[in-house]
């Protein structure tokens, strides 16, 4: 339920039997409720200029003077301060008498009027009435019970409004906690994006896409175990640009650059999900091949091979393979080698050319 469907004694559950107990710690009794009653006429009959003395004074401090504004709002400030007077001495004290107070509070509160304003508009008003009742009523036993009375009554009133409040502002700490705990959590999903961007972008190389060599040693360390632990094959791809310092030389960098991106592009279309193409470094690429022969690895190569001309028929490559598994797993250090080795060996024969090595069993 929204709180704009409550009422302000549902929002602060101040209930009937919460009433009658703050009317006890105050020791407002029947007798005060009938002696306030009794001079209920002689206040409806002098409301109007209690009300024009009481603004007279509110509206030459200041502060006050800038809370009200204009005529206007004092108009309305001055009709509304009648019938709360008048409501002092109504003898009717219940729920919806605490809610009108509880409401005046928090109009004070909202409009920006400070507890120390509150209260000393409150003993103006104090002093006003009494001054009323004094000149009106010769009995000076009768006014001090009723001066009595009036002050029960008026604090009654007070721990209302303090009430609204004390309520207001834990609310707006309550708002301000709710709001600096959401920009905080929006700040901790920046910074967790941020730094995957970050590690992502560690991880790859800046040209062409592909993981770095970085990537390529701790990935093929995680699927070297996991080959051995599954008695599988793994093969390492391993192959270098020919003539690639010729592109640059004669074609410049920028051609030489468009030629790894192709590349790139084109060991990306042929990869598996679980396969891992990098950029070793300059010209020279390897692709971690999970769960495969060299049979497997072959038939990679030429899929690659044969996307690749489809973008650029005059790139070439010199391409080695090293198989390890699935019997025997040598490091990941041996491996590289091994590729390296053949991949040097390929370079021997113009052209695509692909060679293998198989490691062997212990």
């Amino acid at each position: 339920m929204n709180r704009t469907d409550l009422t302000l004694l549902e929002q602060m559950r101040i209930s009937e039997i919460d009433i009658i107990r703050r009317k006890e710690l105050l020791g407002l009794t029947e007798e005060d409720v009938q002696n306030l009653v009794s001079v209920k006429s002689l206040i409806e009959d002098k409301i109007d200029d209690i009300v024009l003395e009481f603004y007279g004074i509110q509206t030459s401090i200041d502060e006050i003077a800038l809370l009200i504004g204009d005529a206007d709002t004092l108009g309305r400030l001055q009709k509304a301060q009648k019938q709360y007077v008048i409501d002092l001495f109504n003898g009717f004290y219940d729920m919806e008498y605490v809610n009108n107070r509880l409401r005046i509070g928090m109009v004070h509160k909202r409009i920006g009027v400070e507890p120390r304003l509150y209260l000393s508009a409150v003993v103006t008003l104090k002093y006003l009435i009494i001054k009323t009742i004094k000149n009106n009523i010769s009995d000076p036993d009768k006014r001090s019970v009723i001066n009595k009375s009036l002050d029960k009554l008026l604090y009654f009133d007070t721990t209302l409004i303090f009430d609204t409040y004390i309520r207001s502002m834990l609310s707006e700490i309550e708002a301000s906690k709710d709001r600096a705990e959401t920009y905080a959590r929006s700040l901790e999903d920046k910074v967790a994006e941020r730094t995957h961007q970050l590690e992502l972008l560690s991880r790859k190389d800046a040209l062409t896409g592909l993981l770095n060599q970085r990537s390529l040693y701790e990935l093929l360390r995680r699927d070297l175990q996991k080959a051995k632990r599954s008695n599988e094959c793994l093969c390492l791809v391993y192959f270098d640009v020919d003539k690639f310092k010729k592109i640059n030389d004669q074609k410049g960098h920028q051609e030489g650059d468009r030629t790894l991106i192709t590349i790139s592009q084109a060991l990306k279309a042929v990869s598996r999900e679980i396969d891992s193409p990098c950029r070793y470094g300059g010209d020279e690429f390897c692709v971690i091949l999970p769960d495969c022969d060299l049979d497997g690895a072959e038939k990679y190569c030429e899929r690659f091979i044969k996307e690749l001309k489809k973008k650029n028929k005059s790139i070439t490559l010199s391409i080695g393979i090293a198989q390890t598994g699935p019997d025997h797993h040598i490091d990941s250090d041996e491996l590289i080698k091994h590729a390296d080795s053949k991949m040097y060996e390929s370079k021997k024969t113009k052209g695509f050319c692909i060679k293998t090595y198989q490691s062997k069993t212990a």
